[in-house]
């Protein structure tokens, strides 16, 4: 496959080098505490909750803001990682080794397409399926992630019924050069997998105090470990041993024959920004970032021997091709245009945006495949998602601040299957085994008055209008009846109104509360994309956008010098939830039925002593239930599927002179995969297990241009399935140098 990162580095002579080249840096003559001398704190603004700049305490939601120093506190080797300490999310990809796809949610609303992912603003919601895909991008060019929780539709639209993550990029003010790279490696289950390196250099300055530049290229690789594994329901013949007798995650019993091999992943970042000031309050940018990621397996391992001891991979009831796994790939490239000014008392803001997925494919071996060929598939989805949003803020009656504005937005995608004649090599393509394509319009308006009602109160009131409509749907499948399928063009609205309070009686309490309706349009995937193997799914032209309505009330405390305490409650009410009904054994198609209810609390605890010390922890419950669904009145009452019912997080940072280093320990309860919660079984594959991990880091600074870092990930081996097995131990080194 032809990339523009194609070239491959060797990270550990790269490592090695770079060693060299520290050992060579002259050493300052500044002492180190002079160089790390305390700055002077300044107020945490944000501006996802409003659009506007505001402090932390006075915005109106629950908002978790994660910076740059938090980052590099802890061992994150990707942005979802950056997240899982955030009260109320769940991050369900786990470890630094993982070839998975991260996948977020919040307050108990299940599905990658329920959370709204943005990067400077720009939508990252995957056009064709929803998915908030942001792996891929170097989290060292990430300023801060601003992560708001509730429906927040009433400002940005489609997929904010969760939330919305909103990832903030650098732009230095003044010249920096920085080079990093790093190198660890792990243990599971007492066996160690192999490495995982990484690359990272950028280069930022400011000329004539009106031209900024930005530019970064960062490479993660790793290769990995089996965490796919391969289990059978059918009992090896006689004369084959070596498998292992377990369980399904019903208790049914399963027998462990093998792996699929060591999942390998490459990752690649490249940033190129650029921001120019004509004055003050006046100024256009432009970023393009573009990023790649690929996923492939090394040869696959069997348990299964014969008689003399010889490996086995198939006999009467097993297929080699059990053994083989998809690999995957995609390449993204984005670009945004900005410009800002002040035209007598309006604040104008302009942003058009452009996210080319060039390529998002699937290899997949065929049933009658081998570890060295055979036929297969290959499915590529390019997609494009085009964007613009203009807001507009100015004073109202001199005492409240107007947001309003408007957007547009178009997603297309043509995803095509052809066979393979052999499924390792994708140039073997032959024959069109299906296409679905697709494209939507959203149109929007909005409008947001924060209106002080006190010195101490205030009230924002806000809605917007979407517009939204489908059309081109196409769908073909070769050789199956009926096919191909045009569908009609088609189109609804949504109105999304919120209204929010914030009370300071005192100065160390801030009390919040909000109100609000968010919805989620269907996808292209799901409104054209029929699925045919051992069962048929199929798609829905006709489905209405989900809605959810949602309230939460919270309080800021501040208890003694240094301690703060945060809780909320929230709850959310899902509608027209879309959802598989099963027609008949063979027969599913989506549809709009069923309800559910999320309701929860939220409770974070702070303690800083000193100015270097912090201790920290946070506790979320969830009760998220299905409350109707004609389709399937059984699962009524059970609990949402990949929700888990608790969540805390407890820790401790702290830095002494040249030296710093935190400690943090996650647990993250019991969730199902089937609406029937019949998955009870724990501790075996496609299992999601309870469990509890502890992560450390130290971080040395000889000097303040230089650091030297080692983590460690999951402390004491914790064995759990999240689906997949789980990584164990983890060790990783890391060495950064800086330059002014």
């Amino acid at each position: 496959m032809n990339h523009l990162f194609s070239l491959k580095v060797d990270c550990k002579k790269f490592f090695a080098g770079f060693l060299c080249l520290y050992l060579l840096v002259p050493f300052s003559t500044t002492a180190f505490a002079e160089e790390n001398a305390p700055e002077t704190t300044l107020e945490e603004m944000v501006v996802t909750a409003t659009r506007t700049s505001k402090s932390l305490e006075s915005v109106p939601g629950s908002v978790s803001v994660i910076t740059q120093k938090d980052i590099e506190s802890r061992n994150v080797q990707s942005l979802d990682g950056v997240l899982k300490q955030v009260p109320g999310l769940y991050s369900r990809r786990e470890g630094e080794f993982s070839t998975l796809q991260p996948v977020i949610e919040m307050r108990g609303i299940a599905g990658q397409n329920r959370t709204l992912i943005l990067l400077d603003g720009i939508t990252l919601n995957e056009p064709r399926t929803g998915a908030g895909y942001f792996d891929g991008i170097p989290v060292e060019d990430v300023e801060r992630v601003e992560v708001v929780k509730g429906p927040f539709s009433s400002l940005y639209g489609g997929y904010a019924m969760g939330g919305v993550v909103n990832v903030i990029t650098r732009m230095p003010e003044k010249r920096e050069i920085t080079v990093k790279s790093g190198y660890g490696t792990g243990w599971n289950r007492n066996e160690a997998f192999d490495d995982l390196t990484s690359i990272y250099g950028s280069y930022g300055d400011k000329f004539m105090d009106k031209l900024g530049v930005m530019l970064s290229y960062g490479r993660k690789e790793t290769n990995g470990y089996p965490y796919q594994l391969n289990v059978a329901g059918t009992k090896p013949a006689t004369g084959i041993t070596g498998y292992e007798t377990t369980t399904d995650n019903t208790g049914k019993i399963r027998y462990l024959i093998g792996d699929k091999g060591d999942g390998y992943s490459a990752y690649d970042g490249l940033t190129a920004k650029a921001k120019f000031d004509f004055t003050p309050s006046t100024n256009a940018s432009y970023t393009f970032m573009r990023n790649t990621i690929s996923t492939d397996y090394d040869s696959p391992n069997t348990l299964l021997r014969d008689g003399s001891g010889n490996p086995v991979y198939s006999s009467a009831s097993i297929k080699e091709s059990s053994y083989l796994a998809t690999a995957s790939g995609r390449t993204r490239n984005l670009h945004n245009l900005g410009f800002e000014t002040d035209m007598a008392s309006i604040r104008t803001k302009l942003s058009v945006g452009l996210v080319d997925q060039q390529e998002s494919y699937n290899r997949t071996p065929g049933s009658a495949a081998t570890v060295n060929g055979g036929a297969g598939t290959y499915l590529d989805s390019p997609a494009k998602s085009f964007s613009t949003d203009l807001q507009f803020t100015a004073p109202l009656f001199s005492t409240q601040i107007l947001t309003w504005g408007g957007t547009f937005k178009n997603d297309s995608t043509d995803s095509t299957t052809n066979n393979l004649t052999n499924w390792l090599n994708e140039n073997s393509k032959t024959t069109l085994a299906g296409e679905q394509k697709g494209a939507t319009n959203t149109f929007s308006l909005f409008v947001q008055d924060e209106i002080p009602i006190l010195s101490n109160l205030t009230a924002y009131l806000g809605s917007r209008m979407d517009w939204w409509e489908s059309y081109d749907g196409y769908n073909y499948l070769s050789g199956v009846s009926g096919y191909p399928k045009f569908y009609e063009d088609r189109s609804a609205s949504a109105f999304s109104p919120k209204a929010s309070m914030v009370y300071s009686p005192l100065d160390a309490t801030t009390l919040r509360a909000s109100a609000g309706k968010a919805f989620r349009p269907p996808t292209i995937y799901e409104l054209y994309s029929d699925y045919v193997g051992t069962y048929t799914l199929s798609a829905n032209a006709n489905l209405e956008p989900e809605t959810s309505q949602s309230w939460d009330v919270g309080v800021d405390q501040g208890l003694w010098p240094g301690a703060k305490l945060k809780l909320a409650y929230f709850e959310n009410y899902l509608d027209d939830l879309i959802y598989a009904q099963t027609i008949s054994s063979t027969l599913q198609k989506r549809v709009n039925i069923g309800s559910a209810k999320t309701s929860g609390v939220e409770l974070g605890l702070e303690q800083r002593i000193d100015k270097t010390l912090r201790i920290f922890g946070d506790f979320t419950y969830t009760d998220a239930r299905v409350t109707d669904n004609p389709a399937n009145p059984g699962i009524v009452g059970k609990q949402l599927v990949d929700v888990p019912d608790k969540i805390f997080n407890i820790g401790i940072e702290d830095t002494y002179g040249p030296l710093s280093g935190s400690l943090v320990g996650r647990y993250i309860g019991k969730r199902y995969s089937t609406d029937l919660n019949t998955d009870e079984v724990n501790d075996v594959y496609t299992s999601y297990d309870p469990f509890f991990t502890a992560d450390a880091k130290i971080t040395y600074h000889p000097w303040k241009y230089a650091a030297l870092s080692l983590s460690v990930n999951n402390i004491f081996n914790a064995r759990y399935y999240t689906y997949y097995r789980s990584p164990g131990t983890s060790w990783y080194c890391e060495l950064t140098l800086k330059a002014w």
